[in-house]
């Protein structure tokens, strides 16, 4: 059954990152709406809360290259989204180390590319729905992100790459980018981010955020992910911002 019903309740539900953030918001929330998710994350101290609350777990490094047919042997997903990744550095490139340039090059991008890649393979079934969580740092820059503007473009290009390919062999699966616009200082990411960003300016953090404005929470990400995976957006498109306005195409 496709997800375009708008019901989650028995479908599987895959969340690459699941354990924190923006991820963990997402895993909880599909679970509400009855899905069947499998939350990944690198270690299983990190997973231990979601299985006691009877999610299942999996304890992986999805930037293997084995990880996606790991992960779609326990169950072809409904839903697979693409969440999480590296902390970059928050320094001047003049500062950065090519490594620390890199890594979500080797991380963020390196995960996409494999999980979308065997999403079109296995391929998922007709009617399934890939969702790359993305960063607005993609559309607007980080100057103090090293190559993480780069990296979070990059996967909003295989969300459109991938929407292609599997248009072309008829597959029937959905791919979206999802861009999340501003900064949230509740995660991990966003306090690295605010954290950087304040000493660099020499203001406080409450003026960075102010001056920043309004911002969508995990919260409302987790909604948008699941509300463009089961109703599909009436604007054409793959990538998709996510404000405090809502959800709107990227022409």
């Amino acid at each position: 059954m496709s997800l375009e019903s708008g019901q989650l309740k028995g479908k599987r539900v895959v969340v690459l990152g699941g354990s924190r953030g923006v991820g963990l918001e997402i895993a909880e929330l599909a679970s509400a709406q009855g899905a069947r998710v499998l939350a990944v994350a690198r270690t299983e101290h990190d997973l231990d809360g979601l299985a006691r609350r009877g999610m299942d777990t999996l304890a992986l490094d999805a930037t293997t290259d084995a990880a996606p047919k790991t992960v779609f042997q326990t169950g072809k997903p409904d839903l697979l989204v693409i969440c999480g990744g590296a902390t970059p550095r928050t320094r001047p490139v003049a500062e950065l180390s090519w490594s620390e340039f890199s890594v979500n090059w080797d991380v963020d991008v390196k995960m996409s590319f494999l999980f979308c890649q065997e999403a079109l393979l296995t391929p998922l079934a007709p009617g399934s729905v890939v969702v790359i969580i993305s960063s607005g740092a993609g559309l607007g820059g980080s100057p103090l992100g090293g190559g993480y503007s780069g990296a979070k473009r990059t996967q909003m290009f295989l969300a459109k790459y991938c929407q292609a390919e599997s248009d072309r062999r008829e597959l029937g699966i959905r791919f979206l980018a999802l861009v999340p616009t501003r900064i949230m200082p509740e995660t991990e990411l966003g306090k690295t981010a605010v954290d950087g960003y304040v000493r660099y300016l020499g203001i406080t953090a409450e003026q960075f955020l102010a001056d920043m404005g309004a911002r969508q929470s995990p919260a409302d990400v987790a909604h948008a992910v699941l509300n463009t995976a089961t109703k599909p957006p009436a604007e054409a498109g793959s990538i998709f911002t996510i404000s405090p306005d809502g959800v709107a195409a990227v022409s």
